[in-house]
């Protein structure tokens, strides 16, 4: 048994009370957080003992970390990302959604499963040096002859050692029918209903410890017929997994959804069985009184994406009447095509800046910045219970922050580093108990290599689509 001991770090474990403490320890056995406090570390942890001082069964090797200067939190969760989008960023750099989706529709039917675990690999990457542990992927491009996407990218998680919430996307509302996506670019639903439940069946895990959790996710609104909207969320709830989907991005997807169907997005897909405690929408930019009120009372989870938000000039979420509404609300970054940063850790001051913009200097603050980064994201996700916070029983996934670098040496507040300062580096990232980034370095994977593999997928699909 492997024990790691931190100690002398900020902890922030953003448990109900919102628990800190200003020189605190934390104890992880395995993949297992056992202990956590204030002061220094227990003697029980340090000789390798119970927490009741007992001899265990098998004396742990322990391994004891130095935290002094840094700040400790749980491992960030990424709630909606495009993971095969790397390889198109900096693509149509000023256009609002509608126009890049049209931009960029014809080089993402040129992807293949070579293509995009290159890219999801550096995409990963870059999470996790941003203190990401937990990545949700909605991947909705499935060109014909195009491989096992979904098993490239659920590879690319393993190597470089993060938990991923993949789901099986889909589009099947061409131009012909009315959507956005052009006609080469959608399946037929029956073949995107089996194409899903055959990805439920070879990779999801659905135990406590699960590093692969599959989700069902047609696109949005104004790329899926209402039969595929249905039809995927009786089989989803069939087979025990969460739904996904694009909700209320736009003006444009409002416009879309009055006139077609005669209905805001959120009372289509409350129509169509698609709000409820085992559903998440990313962006919810759009919402009334009414949607906001409907998304709390069904339990319905949000993915804030506020950089991607501002890059397609899409707008704010009302985060702050979300949150005060009961809603659970998680963070992402969104696509890489639409976020060129990329980093989950930097998405946590973009979301408290933007918001007080919207709702005022009280409109959030940076602790409720942390919170939906972390435990928020874990309701999202529906693994409150097992990560989110920094509480014994929960599976070690931490984030160890260094804020006595020269970007925030003598801050009053270490978690404002993290909140409202510039993005800290990472000492150590901990996903499942094993180091995955280490004093700023990937220990799983060699990032050049990673970086070329995606230098060179990115050239091959732009030399496809001329």
């Amino acid at each position: 048994m492997k024990r790691t001991i931190i100690t002398g770090a900020t902890v922030a474990t953003v448990d109900a009370l919102g628990t800190e403490h200003p020189f605190g320890w934390v104890v992880v056995d395995d993949a297992t957080i056992v202990g956590v406090g204030g002061g220094a570390a227990p003697e029980w942890a340090v000789r390798g003992l119970g927490s009741a001082g007992e001899p265990l069964a098998v004396r742990p090797v322990v391994e004891i970390v130095d935290g002094t200067g840094h700040l400790l939190t749980p491992g960030l969760i990424n709630t909606h990302h495009h993971l095969y989008q790397w390889l198109t960023r900096g693509w149509a750099q000023d256009a609002i959604l509608f126009d890049w989706l049209v931009a960029l529709y014809p080089a993402w039917s040129a992807i293949d499963a070579d293509l995009v675990e290159a890219g999801a690999e550096a995409a990963i990457a870059v999470l996790a040096r941003s203190g990401c542990t937990t990545v949700a992927d909605h991947h909705y491009v499935f060109p014909a002859g195009s491989g096992d996407i979904l098993g490239g990218i659920v590879e690319a998680a393993s190597r470089v050692g993060v938990r991923l919430h993949g789901t099986r996307g889909s589009m099947d509302l061409g131009r012909s029918q009315g959507g956005l996506p052009p006609d080469f670019a959608v399946e037929t639903t029956d073949a995107a209903l089996q194409a899903s439940a055959d990805a439920v069946a070879r990779y999801h895990d659905p135990s406590r410890e699960s590093m692969v959790q599959i989700a069902i996710a047609p696109c949005s609104p104004f790329s899926v017929t209402s039969d595929l909207l249905s039809e995927a969320a009786v089989l989803a709830r069939s087979l025990g997994v969460r739904l996904h989907t694009h909700g209320s991005e736009t003006v444009e997807e409002d416009a879309f959804c009055l006139e077609k169907f005669g209905k805001t997005p959120t009372q289509y897909l409350d129509d169509l069985g698609w709000l409820g405690d085992d559903v998440w929408m990313a962006h919810c930019v759009h919402l009334d009184e009414h949607a906001i009120d409907r998304f709390a009372a069904t339990g319905t989870g949000v993915a804030h994406c506020p950089s991607s938000n501002a890059r397609l000039a899409a707008g704010i979420a009302p985060v702050p009447q979300l949150l005060a509404a009961g809603v659970p609300v998680g963070l992402g970054v969104d696509g890489s095509a639409s976020n060129e940063s990329g980093q989950l850790g930097s998405e946590i001051r973009q979301a408290v800046l933007m918001n007080r913009l919207r709702a005022g200097a009280d409109g959030m603050t940076g602790r409720q910045g942390l919170y939906i980064a972390t435990m928020g994201g874990a309701r999202v996700l529906g693994r409150s219970h097992e990560i989110g916070s920094i509480e014994v029983g929960k599976l070690a996934d931490l984030a160890l922050w260094k804020v006595d670098g020269v970007e925030h040496a003598g801050i009053a507040d270490p978690v404002a580093a993290l909140t409202l300062g510039a993005q800290p580096p990472i000492a150590r990232l901990l996903v499942h108990g094993r180091t995955v980034v280490q004093d700023g370095e990937l220990t799983r994977v060699d990032e050049r290599a990673v970086a070329r593999a995606a230098t060179t997928a990115a050239a091959t699909l732009a030399a496809r689509v001329g």
